[in-house]
């Protein structure tokens, strides 16, 4: 893409009523707009990258057996008063129709999925299954204050599983906790696993997964050499002791973020609908429910928050926006923009994502904004490095800069995305 053909544009300043980092960028780099605390709409460049985190997902999901649906997120009030949640959730938004009717807005979908799997699993021989959905949730927070990290709209991938037995239900739930580290890895991310009781959901154990960041809501001690970690409310181990998992690791305190979640459910939502299924002996059964949420949009403001410096984001190449920042340095025409024309055209034939800044601004003024926009990789094209017959080349993570020919870059580029 064309940068001066692109619908959003920089800021240099934030709003003023955004206190959290994630927020401030992204809104100065065009990826989001704010339209209320706690509501951003999300703008070309913030879609791409939202995408490609979901893409992560959804690939990683569907390697497991999940399998995606879609389902609503305008719930009858006669769901949730059946499982109890229309008077025990304090964060479920309700709403009533011009014909008084009751409704709430999706904060979560056991009382959806529950019902819609009761009709389609009624025999041992269609369990387990399970299904996931990637879209909207809707929470009434009372303070939302962190950007996209802990919003009143946001995106969430939420997966649920039904089983006939707990041995087979544990299968399954490690075999998604390992899809989950996996996520995040490609991500960028090192995520820590944490005990944690399964609060409003669930009366069993869970497990939440944490980034460090000062940015994040909770303390935790967590173990450098493997991916332990514990809530420091919940946590039997002390910071300086060693690490109850790999012996191995000294224990160290930090603040992290909650960026998934598993939860076993039991039969709770099963019992409240009165769900069952045949057996081999014909006889009916609960299934056991469980529940995998991973906040994409909050995945996303986690991101930025871990990786940002001080001239702004710096995306991972798998969830970068563009694979490459294409920089004209000369407006007029002439052999540079000729050479960057030729190139932007070639890496669009290669099936490599850029956004060409081929805009009439200073070089500073387009650094500065390449900077902020964080894309993994900046190739600058201007006549004093074409006399040389390079192009100069600029990884945005390390700071490193490379003279590279065409060809070279080519290669380099070819051999990341194979990757």
């Amino acid at each position: 893409m064309r940068q001066s053909h692109l619908f959003t544009k920089t800021r240099k300043e934030a709003p003023t009523d955004e206190v959290a980092k994630n927020a401030q960028l992204l809104i100065r780099g065009g990826f989001i707009h704010k339209e209320m605390a706690g509501v951003y709409s999300y703008l070309p460049l913030g879609l791409r990258t939202l995408n490609k985190i979901e893409t992560i997902i959804r690939e990683e999901m569907d390697a497991i057996g999940g399998q995606e649906i879609k389902m609503a997120t305008l719930h009858p009030s006669e769901k949730w008063k059946q499982t109890g949640g229309w008077d025990n959730v304090d964060v479920l938004f309700k709403l009533k129709s011009r014909t008084e009717k009751e409704y709430a807005l999706g904060q979560s979908e056991e009382e959806i999925v529950t019902p819609i799997a009761q009709e389609y699993a009624t025999s041992y021989k269609d369990l387990p299954v399970s299904v996931y959905q990637i879209g909207q949730k809707y929470r009434d927070e009372l303070r939302a204050k962190s950007g996209i990290m802990r919003g009143r709209e946001f995106g969430m991938k939420d997966m649920y599983s039904f089983h006939e037995s707990q041995e087979d239900f544990d299968r399954f739930f490690s075999i998604t906790k390992e899809a989950y580290l996996r996520i995040f890895r490609r991500a960028g991310l090192d995520a820590k696993v944490t005990e944690a009781s399964g609060g409003s959901f669930s009366e069993k154990l869970s497990y939440e997964f944490m980034v460090i960041t000062d940015a994040g809501e909770d303390d935790i001690v967590y173990c450098p050499s493997c991916i332990h970690c514990a809530n420091t409310e919940v946590a039997k181990a002390e910071a300086g002791g060693e690490c109850p998992k790999c012996k191995k690791g000294t224990l160290a305190k930090a603040r992290a973020a909650e960026v998934g979640n598993v939860f076993d459910l039991g039969v709770k939502y099963p019992k409240a609908f009165s769900f069952t299924y045949k057996d081999k002996d014909g006889k009916e059964q609960t299934p056991i429910v469980g529940c995998y949420g991973i906040g994409t949009t909050r995945l996303m403001g986690t991101i930025v928050e871990v990786f940002a410096d001080e001239k702004g984001i710096v995306w991972p190449e798998s969830v970068a926006p563009f694979n490459i920042h294409l920089i004209l340095i000369s407006s007029v025409e002439g052999t540079a923009k000729a050479a960057a024309d030729a190139l932007y055209e070639k890496f669009r034939m290669a099936g490599v994502e850029v956004l060409y800044d081929e805009r009439d601004l200073r070089a500073g003024e387009k650094f500065a904004d390449a900077d902020l926009i964080g894309i993994p990789l900046r190739v600058i094209v201007s006549e004093k490095t074409l006399k040389e017959g390079k192009l100069e080349v600029k990884n945005r993570k390390t700071g490193e800069v490379q003279m590279l020919t065409e060809t070279e870059l080519l290669k380099t580029v070819s051999a990341t995305l194979s990757v």
